[in-house]
């Protein structure tokens, strides 16, 4: 079966076809950093114009890179939820227009499951049960993974996702959007250990997260010290206590979560599982730990047509259709799916 995958959640409009038997045949991403760059932030109305822009374009440059056309698609799917909705609706519109045109089944996929099963697209994927953190701009939660669908939600943030934290906190230090990837390059240069912050809700127990306090820890250290001799090294000393401050924190939590569920495999999934330092960090745990860590290529950890194509396929290849209707879900519980 080879399903054509299309994720337009948020600010990247990603297309791709996956194949049962030969794997991923073709990708494309189109991101629209730029167009929101200037408005520090992702602007949704802008977001939806520019995914109806690109959309179609995108799909068609798929299919000719995999050397196909409409008639080798078996199936169409499509990022349903959770996400910006008027985003959503733009893939979700054509994905299952383009499934009713051309005589072929389609299927709403739910984002964060993609972005779970991301891992599974590598040479060695992992085998279930194991520990899920998926770790984005939008969600923060520790998934314990039995199966596909086969989920228990361990642990989850009760305010600012580690990605958003990492964006606000960027600003803060006067860095462009989106600010993460900008803030852990400028912690390359700090000097560990002159600043500490504090490691939140991992003196009492439990599994949720909480980083909200980081960026006003963050604003109140920049503030008393920015008539530091040395402005840039200063800034470069607070972003590394930041990210150390959150690498610790999402390690201790899924060191927690491996000991409660017993579990010897961990997957990092999302936009933060491209970070350098919690790569380095979960590796040191899973090897104290005897465990094995897994987690996507770099160019899988954002947004992308290849997760959805992926996913989708095990829901197709189950049985599960979408009907005529279009549908989006701008929240939609993990827990809500069903179990293959």
């Amino acid at each position: 079966m080879r399903v054509l995958g299309i994720e337009t959640s948020c600010d990247e409009t990603g297309i791709a076809i996956y194949d049962d038997q030969n794997g991923l045949l073709a990708h494309s991403l189109y991101s629209q950093v730029k167009l929101h760059a200037d408005y520090g932030g992702v602007v949704p109305e802008l977001a939806s114009r520019d995914h109806v822009r690109k959309i179609v374009p995108l799909i068609n440059q798929t299919i000719a890179q995999a050397g196909l056309n409409a008639d080798d698609i078996d199936a169409v799917a499509y990022t349903k939820g959770p996400g910006l909705i008027g985003a959503v609706l733009v893939g979700a519109c054509v994905g299952r227009s383009l499934a009713f045109a051309w005589g072929k089944p389609a299927l709403g996929v739910h984002h964060m499951e993609g972005h779970l099963l991301a891992p599974m697209l590598e040479e060695t994927p992992p085998e279930f049960p194991f520990v899920a953190l998926l770790v984005s701009g939008g969600h923060t939660q520790l998934v314990a993974v039995r199966g596909i669908g086969d989920y228990e939600l361990l642990g989850e943030s009760v305010d600012d996702a580690a990605g958003e934290a990492f964006d606000k906190t960027a600003k803060l230090l006067g860095l462009d959007y989106p600010g993460g990837p900008l803030l852990a390059k400028m912690a390359e240069k700090g000097n560990s250990g002159r600043f500490r912050f504090p490691r939140p809700m991992t003196d009492r127990p439990g599994l949720d997260f909480s980083f909200s306090g980081l960026k006003t820890f963050a604003a109140n250290t920049i503030t008393a010290n920015k008539d530091d001799s040395d402005p840039e090294q200063t800034q470069a000393d607070i972003a590394l206590a930041f990210e150390e401050a959150v690498v610790d924190t999402l390690a201790i939590k899924c060191k927690r979560a491996l000991k409660q569920t017993g579990y010897q495999r961990l997957v990092i999934a999302g936009g933060v599982s491209a970070n350098r330092r919690l790569r380095a960090g979960l590796e040191a745990l899973m090897k104290d730990l005897g465990g094995q860590v897994y987690y996507p290529r770099t160019e899988f950890c954002t947004d992308n047509g290849a997760m959805i194509a992926f996913a989708g396929l095990q829901r197709l290849k189950a049985g599960e259709r979408e009907g005529l209707e279009v549908q989006g879900k701008p929240r939609w519980p993990l827990t809500e799916l069903a179990p293959l």
